[in-house]
């Protein structure tokens, strides 16, 4: 189980509209909805695995506290969500850098780690491997296997893999069921709210019992808030992405929560230090 801990104003989608520089402008919210998913993740008696954003731990280092404190995973989401392909090497070094330091130095707890805004490793910069693997990082949940218009690399693998050669660093993708030749997203995210909830159980039950694998499940705080303010700039298809059926998500994770057994990424595919 996997929380990628980021504002609402922060999403890939929105960012033709709301620049980096013009976050500060608007009324946080990831405080409260992150409570809110950790309230969700109590009552099941699960534990999972925040990926932070550094901008975001900076401003309330409170709430990295406080997930470390309840027994959950820290790991790192970048410092300022920028996709790496838009980085390149020297930068991207600098920005896992920045957050990794921030989040340990307020968790003290060392971040084994990471996950790329907009799933944004690919074939293109496989270079950024050796980095995170250089600044302390154990694994990476970076790749989503899937074809889609902001991310994905379809010819991925599905389960998790050693990207370099004599390194135990692994790559850790999201979930994915394979029909018919085409990989299909199980994994959650936008797809968990548009989709039926039967699709998304039939598929992580393929990927558990068919492929028998562990499910990668990803969300972020945001999905919950039905009351967060509307950016009603923003193209049309990202806002049907961004809010449809937002209202049914609380219902939908506690149901999800219920019916699987979920646990930190760390403690699934490492050994806990």
């Amino acid at each position: 189980m996997s929380i990628d801990v980021e504002d609402y104003f922060q999403v890939e989608a929105f960012k033709s509209v709301i620049p980096p520089d013009a976050w500060d402008g608007y009324p946080s919210r990831v405080v409260g909805n992150t409570h809110h998913v950790m309230e969700l993740l109590s009552a099941a008696g699960t534990k999972g695995t925040f990926f932070v954003l550094g901008w975001v731990a900076q401003r309330f280092p409170e709430l990295v506290s406080e997930i470390a404190g309840r027994g959950h995973e820290v790991g790192c989401h970048g410092f300022d969500h920028e996709r790496v392909q838009a980085q390149g090497p020297q930068k991207f070094r600098g920005d896992v850098h920045r957050a990794k330091a921030t989040l340990e130095d307020i968790s003290g707890k060392p971040v084994r780690g990471y996950r790329a805004p907009t799933f944004s490793i690919n074939d293109k910069n496989w270079w950024s491997y050796d980095i995170l693997a250089d600044e302390g990082f154990n694994y990476s949940s970076s790749v989503y296997p899937i074809a889609h218009d902001l991310y994905g690399m379809p010819d991925a693998p599905r389960g998790a893999f050693y990207p370099l050669t004599g390194s135990a660093f692994r790559e850790i993708p999201i979930s994915t069921v394979r029909f018919s030749g085409r990989n299909y997203p199980a994994g959650g995210g936008g797809y968990f709210r548009l989709l039926p909830y039967a699709v998304s159980r039939m598929g992580i039950r393929h990927v558990n019992q068919k492929a028998g694998m562990p499910s990668i499940f990803y969300c972020h705080p945001w999905e919950f808030d039905t009351e967060q303010p509307r950016i009603k700039s923003a193209p049309l298809k990202s806002r049907i992405r961004h809010y449809m059926n937002i209202s049914a998500m609380s219902g939908r994770f506690s149901r999800l929560l219920q019916d699987f057994r979920w646990g930190r990424m760390d403690d699934i595919f490492l050994e806990r230090t």
